[in-house]
């Protein structure tokens, strides 16, 4: 039996083949959008997929002011922060975070789905959300993606 046919392929800064890809979310629910947009920076839907290393794609998310949330939970979900000092604890909603930009509620949730250590910061930088439909990564020549293909 020949072994050298069972060598696994590991992935390495060299070799990952990194992609910008745009994303449409108007319409999309958030938090199935942000998984999917998570697996996305993670490179999970990418066969040489390697849990240590960046192999994910770079990721523009555009109509990010038209996402929706099921039922009020844009209004009534509340986030918790704590800042250290007695009485210091701050409750926030979506709509909060939406109101300063949609990049802020992007990265809260997207950053929660993401691993917590140096490698999900460094994969959290590889996503721009934009409001409209403008976006200034056009030299990059970004592949626009149906999400809803993804599982």
């Amino acid at each position: 039996m020949d072994t050298l046919s069972f060598k696994t392929i590991s992935a390495n800064k060299a070799t990952v083949n990194k992609e910008w890809v745009i994303v449409d979310a108007e319409g999309q629910t958030l938090g199935r959008l942000c998984a999917k947009v998570a697996k996305l920076l993670r490179g999970k839907y990418k066969p040489n997929f390697t849990p240590h290393v960046d192999c994910g794609d770079n990721v523009i998310i555009i109509n990010a002011d038209k996402v929706v949330m099921s039922r009020d939970k844009m209004h009534s979900r509340v986030y918790l922060r704590y800042t250290g000092y007695p009485g210091g604890q701050i409750e926030y909603t979506p709509a909060d975070l939406m109101a300063k930009g949609p990049s802020y509620l992007f990265r809260k949730v997207v950053k929660g789905m993401l691993p917590k250590n140096r490698l999900g910061a460094k994969l959290l930088n590889n996503m721009y959300v934009y409001a409209g439909t403008e976006h200034k990564h056009e030299a990059q020549q970004p592949k626009s993606i149906d999400i809803n293909l993804y599982k």
